[in-house]
């Protein structure tokens, strides 16, 4: 009969849930206001919006909550917020990767690299490159997939898995990165066109700021590109593919030409078995004459690959487009790169003069250098000389000699640089506007306002336009190659540590739909990425990480963002807690590691800040405090407690017990606080100032609570005057928040029970502002034995390390009784009002802090080594 009645009330609910989930829009208003009965339900069946509340800032669709399930009456439920996209396809996310990738290196450095490292080593360089670039695809794939992908690109998966800290200091970085490679292939694209201009004899100034006028009016035209918006981009970016297409296949089509009188003498001569073994091996030339020079200079020509994710808010399927097209842009250039080195080092030579009369008429080869010799050409003398102006080292445009048709090479050229410039014209202040709406660094929010339809950074398009411009002044591509490189590869070694340390955390949350990755291979990217930037220029790596550590420094210490992103920074502190408090368990207990461990009973935190202070002033970094709170009439939210503590910076946990007096509140605050070995050990609670006008029950409550100590072994601290006050204010300026200045410390240590009483002062002056308090020791003695006794409490204190300046023998305790500093144990027979008067006997008339402190008998301290 029980399965028979859980079957129907399942088809019930999935009879309804079928109905209502086909409706149109036109009945989803029906399906938001309706009434319950005992024929449905107003639970509803999953949907993504319900999930979708972890994002700050988002009208989103709610659950009806547990009261409203219990009860009959109309629900009403917020509209879910509708989105709109671009509808940008994995075809255009593939096209942009490849246009990003390819670049101002692919036309004018490659093959000069060829040249230089010959064809074994710069296939090495790519290969290395590849590996490092792929490896971050796959961890950049893991992250875009595990889960959803706002605008922001690379800084928003960074910062959403490592945290604000790291991911708002690279995010800085990376925006600067992609400034600095418009500017990069803005010059190439200058290069080129002064070259051009030049081959017509025209010069505007000469040759370095040609390259400066051209370069700033073509960034400006790009300007103007990017203010029309998305949509006008990528039109632009289309335009420039097809023409980059065209391009390649007029340079393979090149290498079969058989070539002309004159693209011999300029060093080209068709596939050739003596050119290519001559240029298997490298030629080391000038200042960039070595591997990791070369790599530096090449390694821009792979660093488009995360131009996509930096788009990542304009995609219409993030998860799936990332990753797709990333891999496969990754593939299609490497393909074309490996293709450039091997045919133009199997068909062009090195060095070449350009003069027709270097064609040798005879078939003597003597005195004849390389390997142009035998195919009838002497280029010894401007080889000896060093005067070649052709040939793969020297000339940048070998791709337009090869070809079929050089105006459409330089075609391609436009097309690769102009691309990409305007790719990272459009990545920059993407990046930026995500960084600025956190609002993580002050004075840069300005730049988060979006415009249009698509929210258009305008104001970071003119920031990014200045950035460039400032670098094109520079005007030579060799100079700021090298510094891209080192920020892009600090920002591959972020993504990639980022995969890793969120896969080896194990948190729950890491659930990346993109399979084809492994943390170890991300742990490769990220050393390989970390390496390679100081091999390629240690000054620049130094100071890049510098800046970030700095960054860091102060996102963490001063700024400290109020953001919740559930990084793995998170998942790895509880990790790090779970498996440290777990081990405590195995560690004996020594009397040498012996801390207080302190549940302090403040009631709420911020009504008795000074006992807060107090107790936070000698446990901060050393032990444990809990601020209990026992709750008689209602029910009080704890986390305004845990953020009034954390704006005071006193570390400690916060924890609340609903009871019907103290004395049983307590009584299950010890029981229940604490976890494994982190348990406290000592109670600290504040006198009952107003015991006078308080009831017998009341009175008794209290003291019985004191009672409850002692049978459980527990250490007692016992606050009076000044420490216990009650204050109504947020914030109040505590004696324990002050220094200490040169005041004294009386430690009135008249009964040994375990050295408590002389372990608290001295865990009070080792804090900064009480290291100058002087700590004066009171004991018991008579007249005629007072010296023996006093150098015997010196010495007894010297072996215990503990720094006092003097001790004081009281030799008249059996005259009236005087203030003095102990803490005596109730009978159990005493009544509960004389021994709170007692108490309050001891206190009455000292004006500074008094604690009345109670060990249980067992040894505090020690001054044996084991």
């Amino acid at each position: 009969m029980q399965f028979q009645t859980v079957m129907v009330s399942l088809f019930i609910n999935f009879f309804f849930l079928f109905f209502t989930g086909t409706k149109s829009e036109s009945g989803q208003k029906d399906m938001e206001l309706r009434k319950t009965s005992i024929y449905n339900t107003i639970d509803m069946a999953p949907q993504l919006d319900y999930y979708a509340n972890t994002l700050p800032h988002q009208e989103i669709k709610i659950r009806p909550s547990l009261d409203v399930l219990r009860k009959t009456f109309e629900v009403r439920f917020p509209p879910v917020e509708k989105r709109s996209h671009c509808c940008v396809f994995l075809t255009l996310q593939l096209m942009r990767c490849m246009l990003n990738i390819w670049g101002v290196i692919l036309f004018l450095r490659l093959t000069w690299i060829t040249s230089q490292a010959g064809i074994v080593l710069g296939l090495v360089i790519i290969a290395l490159a590849v590996s490092v670039t792929t490896t971050t695809a796959l961890s950049i794939s893991a992250i875009a997939t595990n889960g959803r992908v706002k605008s922001g690109g690379t800084y928003f998966m960074i910062s959403r898995t490592l945290g604000p800290e790291l991911g708002a200091s690279i995010g800085l970085i990376f925006s600067l990165a992609n400034a600095l490679a418009v500017a990069l292939h803005t010059v190439g694209f200058s290069e080129v066109v002064r070259d051009l201009m030049r081959s017509y004899g025209t010069i505007m100034v000469d040759s370095l700021n040609d390259v400066r006028i051209i370069g700033v009016v073509t960034v400006t035209i790009l300007l103007f590109i990017t203010f029309g918006g998305m949509d006008w981009e990528a039109k632009a970016q289309i335009f420039f593919f097809i023409v980059l297409m065209a391009s390649f296949v007029d340079y393979l089509v090149g290498t079969l030409i058989p070539p002309t009188l004159l693209k011999k003498s300029q060093g080209f001569f068709g596939y050739d078995r003596d050119i290519f073994i001559e240029n298997l091996t490298p030629s080391w030339r000038g200042p960039d004459g070595n591997f990791f020079r070369q790599f530096a200079i090449f390694f821009p020509a792979c660093t488009g690959i995360l131009s996509g994710a930096n788009i990542s808010g304009d995609l219409k399927d993030p998860s799936t487009a990332i990753p797709k097209g990333t891999l496969m842009a990754i593939f299609c250039t490497t393909l074309s790169y490996v293709v450039i080195v091997i045919t133009s080092g199997a068909s062009t030579v090195r060095d070449a003069s350009g003069n027709m009369t270097d064609l040798m008429t005879g078939n003597s080869t003597s005195g004849c250098l390389g390997p142009a010799c035998k195919l009838g050409w002497n280029f010894t003398t401007c080889v000896q000389s060093q005067a070649c102006s052709q040939g793969l080292a020297n000339y940048s445009q070998v791709m337009g000699l090869i070809s079929g048709s050089y105006y459409l090479i330089v075609a391609g050229v436009f097309a690769a640089t102009l691309s990409s410039a305007l790719g990272f014209l459009v990545s920059a202040p993407k990046i930026f506007q995500c960084l600025c709406k956190d609002n993580v660094y002050p004075y840069i929010s300005f730049f988060g306002k979006g415009y249009g339809k698509n929210n258009e950074p305008l104001r970071g398009y003119i920031l990014t336009y200045l950035i460039a411009v400032a670098i094109i002044l520079v005007a030579q591509l060799n100079i700021i190659a090298p510094f891209i490189s080192n920020f892009f590869l600090c920002s591959y070694c972020l993504i990639n540590l980022s995969c890793f340390h969120a896969s080896i955390v194990n948190s729950p949350g890491w659930r990346p739909a993109f399979k084809y990755y492994n943390k170890w291979t991300a742990l490769y990217g990220a050393m390989a990425s970390f390496a390679l930037m100081f091999a390629f220029t240690w000054w620049a790596a130094l100071v890049t990480w510098f800046v970030i550590s700095l960054l860091f420094i102060y996102i963490t210490y001063l700024k400290k963002p109020n953001v919740n992103w559930g990084s793995s920074i998170q998942a790895s502190s509880y990790n790090m807690a779970l498996s440290f408090s777990v081990s405590l368990t195995d560690v004996k207990d020594h009397v040498k590691n012996f801390r207080p461990q302190c549940l302090v009973m403040t009631g709420p935190p911020k009504q008795r800040p000074a006992l807060v202070d107090f107790v936070g002033c000698f446990t901060k970094q050393v032990s444990l405090m809990i601020c209990g709170n026992i709750i008689m009439v209602s029910f009080f939210v704890s986390y305004q407690y845990v953020k009034w503590l954390n704006k005071r910076k006193v570390r400690s946990f916060y924890t609340q017990f609903t009871a019907n007096t103290l004395r049983d509140g307590v009584r299950y605050l010890m029981q229940a606080s604490g976890l494994g070995k982190l348990k406290p050990n000592t109670l600290v609670i504040g006198f009952k100032s107003n015991w006078m006008e308080s009831s017998p029950t009341s009175i008794d409550d209290y003291i019985h609570t004191i009672y409850n100590l002692y049978d459980n072994t527990y250490l007692l601290l016992f606050a009076a005057n000044d420490i216990s006050e009650n204050s109504k204010s947020d914030q109040v300026k505590t004696v324990f928040k002050n220094a200490g200045g040169t005041k004294t410390i009386d430690v009135y240590w008249i009964a040994d029970d375990g050295g408590l009483i002389l372990l608290v002062p001295y865990l009070l002056t080792r804090r900064k502002c009480w290291r100058s308090c002087k700590i004066r020791v009171f004991i018991l003695g008579d007249e005629e034995n007072m010296m023996e006794s006093r150098d015997a409490m010196m010495a007894l204190l010297k072996r215990f390390r503990i720094n006092v300046t003097d001790v004081v023998v009281m030799t008249d305790t059996e005259r009236s009784p005087q203030p003095k500093k102990s803490l005596p144990v109730p009978h159990g027979d005493c009544p509960s009002a004389l021994y709170i008067a007692w108490l309050d006997t001891l206190t009455c008339g000292l004006h500074c802090p008094a604690v009345l402190v109670r060990g249980n008998q067992e040894n505090v301290l020690t001054f044996y080594c084991q």
